[in-house]
């Protein structure tokens, strides 16, 4: 379920990302957002019944689907990980370093 679930993820989210580069540009950036007088406006009706957008719609929503639903699987079936300080080996004591000896005059 896992596989299957990732693999369609990426498959969408290669399409999508394939969609938004073939869609026309507004040329003005953001020009349009707030409903102006701009012919390419995102509120006008001529924006709203493009195939492109329609698909990409649909895409973006199969994509937060998907990511929502790996992220609730992975939560679930990984254990919580501990601390690094509970990993760590009992013994604390330095390793003991040969001292030197001492040169008599």
């Amino acid at each position: 379920m896992e596989t299957v679930l990732l693999v369609v993820h990426l498959l969408v989210a290669i399409f999508l990302v394939a969609l938004i580069l073939m869609q026309r540009s507004g040329g003005g950036a953001l020009d349009g957002l707030g409903g102006g007088s701009g012919a390419s406006s995102i509120l006008s009706a001529r924006g709203t019944g493009n195939m492109l957008t329609r698909t990409t719609a649909i895409l973006a929503t199969i994509f937060f689907l998907t990511s929502i639903s790996l992220s609730i699987y992975y939560k679930g079936a990984q254990p919580q990980p501990t601390s690094i300080l509970e990993q760590a080996p009992a013994t604390s004591s330095a390793p003991s370093v040969p001292s030197a000896p001492v040169a008599e005059k």
